[in-house]
């Protein structure tokens, strides 16, 4: 009975994550569903990619954590459309969650939507929201296991951020060991090492964004 009721789950989650994907196909939204462990750099990436790409594209946030609304006024802060979703005691956003939030942001006008799930490295990457990418965070911190520990999220996303490299002369992470872990789980998966602290790398995470809107936005015209 457990099994069918979880299954009959997530095949009402993945009927409306469909109809949230055709609905950003109309308007030509590109989105990501950005998901990692809690404290990885979700945030503070999401700051950087808005402070380098609001002058060329329109950008909303969907903002996922259990409870408060840090990090969501961490964002408002740099002048875009931030919705927050507080999901209680779930741990992951799903399609009907973020067809809630819609409604509070201006979609005819936005180029690139970013939902920032809830910090969690297993459920997230169960539920699809109609991103068109998943895109994972990993912090050099946590170590190069977790690809192997933790494969259904390696395997349900397109690009996987390496953050905080800053630290690797400071801490015990072979990140050769932790790209090969990860592509032993996804060989499609495309890898960019980058630090939020130092900025370093986040030219090649903004260039992936970039060529992923231009031939999304390319719809609208």
């Amino acid at each position: 009975m457990e099994v069918k009721v979880v299954r009959n789950l997530l095949e009402a989650n993945e009927r409306i994550a469909q109809e949230n994907k055709e609905m950003f196909a109309n308007e030509g939204i590109y989105v990501v569903n950005l998901m990692s462990a809690p404290g990885a750099g979700k945030t503070s990436l999401i700051e950087k990619t808005v402070e380098a790409l609001k002058d060329r594209w329109q950008i909303g946030i969907i903002e996922g954590d259990i409870a408060t609304a840090i990090d969501a006024e961490r964002i408002m802060s740099h002048g875009i459309p931030v919705v927050q979703i507080n999901t209680g005691s779930a741990c992951h956003l799903d399609g009907n969650m973020i067809r809630d939030a819609l409604g509070e942001i201006p979609l005819s006008s936005l180029d690139l939507l970013i939902v920032e799930n809830v910090g969690n490295l297993v459920c997230p990457a169960e539920f699809n929201v109609g991103e068109d990418d998943k895109a994972m965070i990993l912090s050099t911190p946590e170590g190069s296991d977790k690809p192997v520990k933790y494969p259904l999220m390696f395997q349900e996303s397109s690009v996987l951020v390496i953050n905080k490299i800053d630290l690797l002369p400071y801490i015990d992470c072979d990140i050769n060991a932790m790209k090969n872990n990860a592509k032993k789980v996804n060989p499609k998966l495309e890898i960019l090492e980058i630090s939020c602290k130092t900025e370093e790398g986040l030219d090649k995470w903004f260039a992936w964004l970039n060529k992923k809107i231009e031939q999304k936005t390319a719809q609208k015209r």
